[in-house]
């Protein structure tokens, strides 16, 4: 299993290049070439140079393990280190056995590059690669030598696998009332064996919409592969698709490079189209009655033990971090953890203090990756976000101390996808606090803050008010929304003292810019 490792990298590697080369007597070589025009150039001489430049190559590591068994290896992300680093590589393991060395950089997962990708997003796609893993790696020296040379590790990724090569495409095809899948099998002749098609899609249909080209190769339908079908059985595993379909597809020239390289084409390899469900991660902040959720070992109706959400607090911070009831846990803080004992995982909850990252799926988006006999993890590419990390209450109060409470006043312009934040409460009390802010919205510009509580909503006071009411003066605004709100910590000193709350007030004001000049993430 793969897990984050914090040592840092021991000892350096010597690499040693063998050139095959015609014996020569270097002492009939001049040690320097001097030009005479008397001469001319009908006797070139040899140089003789020590300074070659040291060649890059990436290895390709083919990792393969036992149900229930890991790879054999860690992987961390070593402070003041670039690049996600192989460590402890155990003896005898399937990683040790595939050339997998100590202080290798992973370049690629499974043909997706991953050394500019968030760390535990790349330790999700090793765990879900499922009994097959490959790594495209560079040893400690020659990673080192190619980003001080600034090399394009990219392009260097790419060249590894020759020119024209596309990966695989993994499509989902949902039925049209016109013209159905939009999509015609037509078996290749002359490949000497059956098992082998190509696509034919309609022009604007359904399977052309989904990511299918003209000539596309079939290679796996539904979670079944294609090489072992006759036409006839393929046609009418195709008829019985209800009113969609999930295909793996690959181009001509594709298909020749992973031959060429002898690499099974399969679904980890691929890049997705139109893919119906998708996993989702929540960042979630204790509120004063904790997290809000209450998680629920149950039995699926196909059998798996799945960790579901349950009775999810109205304007608890579970919520307004957007979680839904009946979905499942895949992942704890970037930790997959679906296979994982119920009380590891609520242990690895409560152990994560004031903030924790959970990663979700609908049970229907499960149960369709379970058809497909693929981890829903497998095509997962969003960012998990960092915690934060709180001071000590001994910390807090001093800072308290130090820094006056400033209330601010901040006036929001709604854009195409709102004001950007979430509202919170405390169940059956008055009073509201600002919940998420989306990162590059109207209410992060505006200076809104995560945890704030909301004094006044456009000019009325809110502390008394119970979330419905705050909810419905916000709306009442239209598109111009003008929040007093002070940090939680201010807020409180503030109360105690008896003063008022908008003396020392400091204006946030925010102008919608330029669509060309927002960056939304």
């Amino acid at each position: 299993m793969c897990t984050l490792h914090p040592h840092q990298a021991k000892g350096s590697a010597i690499r040693i290049m063998i050139y095959n080369t015609e014996p020569v007597d270097a002492t009939e070589l001049p040690k320097k070439f001097t030009f005479n025009p008397k001469e001319g150039i009908d006797n070139p001489a040899l140089v003789i140079s020590d300074d070659t430049e040291p060649e890059v190559r990436p290895r390709l590591c083919i990792l393969k393990r036992e149900e229930g068994q890991g790879f054999g290896f860690y992987l961390s992300s070593d402070t003041g280190c670039r690049g996600h680093v192989v460590r402890q590589v155990d003896p005898w393991s399937s990683a040790e056995c595939s050339g997998l060395g100590e202080g290798d950089r992973v370049l690629e997962v499974n043909e997706d590059f991953v050394d500019d990708k968030d760390h535990l997003t790349v330790v999700l796609k090793v765990q879900a690669s499922g009994l097959q893993l490959y790594l495209l790696v560079l040893s400690a020296q020659d990673y080192k030598f190619a980003v001080s040379e600034r090399r394009d590790l990219m392009l260097l990724a790419r060249t590894h696998c020759g020119e024209g090569c596309s990966r695989p495409r993994l499509c989902h095809i949902k039925k049209d009332p016109d013209h159905g899948l939009g999509l015609s099998i037509i078996p290749i002749e002359g490949r000497g064996e059956r098992g082998h098609y190509r696509l034919n899609p309609v022009s604007q249909g359904p399977a052309e919409r989904a990511g299918i080209q003209n000539g596309d190769r079939l290679i796996w339908i539904n979670g079944t592969m294609v090489s072992a079908l006759t036409h006839a059985a393929l046609s009418k595993m195709v008829k019985k698709c209800v009113d969609h379909v999930t295909v793996l597809v690959i181009d001509r020239r594709g298909e020749e490079s992973y031959t060429r390289r002898r690499l099974p084409i399969i679904p980890a390899f691929a890049k997705t189209h139109n893919l119906p469900y998708r996993p989702k991660t929540l960042l979630l902040t204790q509120g004063p009655q904790g997290f809000g959720f209450l998680l629920r070992q149950e039995k699926l109706s196909s059998g798996r033990i799945a960790h579901m959400l349950r009775e999810i607090d109205s304007c608890s911070p579970a919520e307004t971090a957007g979680m839904e009831d009946g979905e499942l846990v895949l992942a704890v803080n970037g930790e997959q953890v679906e296979d994982a004992e119920h009380e590891d995982i609520v242990s690895k909850i409560r152990q994560s203090g004031q903030q924790v990252t959970l990663t979700t799926i609908s049970v229907t988006g499960r149960d369709y990756y379970t058809r497909l006999s693929i981890s829903p993890l497998l095509f997962y590419e969003d960012h998990i976000p960092k915690r934060e990390r709180f001071p000590s209450p001994s910390q807090a109060h001093e800072e308290g101390h130090s820094t006056p409470p400033c209330p601010r006043l901040c006036v929001l312009h709604k854009e195409g996808t709102g004001f950007g934040f979430n509202l919170g409460c405390v169940q059956n009390t008055p009073g509201a606090y600002i919940g998420q802010v989306s990162t590059g919205s109207t209410g992060e510009r505006a200076g809104l803050c995560e945890g704030d509580v909301v004094v006044e909503v456009n000019g009325q006071n809110v502390e008394e008010e119970y979330f419905d009411e705050v909810v419905r003066l916000i709306k009442k605004g239209g598109t111009t929304l003008r929040l007093l709100v002070v940090e939680r910590p201010g807020y409180e000193n503030l109360r105690k003292t008896g003063q008022p709350i908008s003396s020392g007030l400091t204006l946030h004001s925010n102008k919608v810019p330029d669509i060309s000049q927002d960056n939304f993430v």
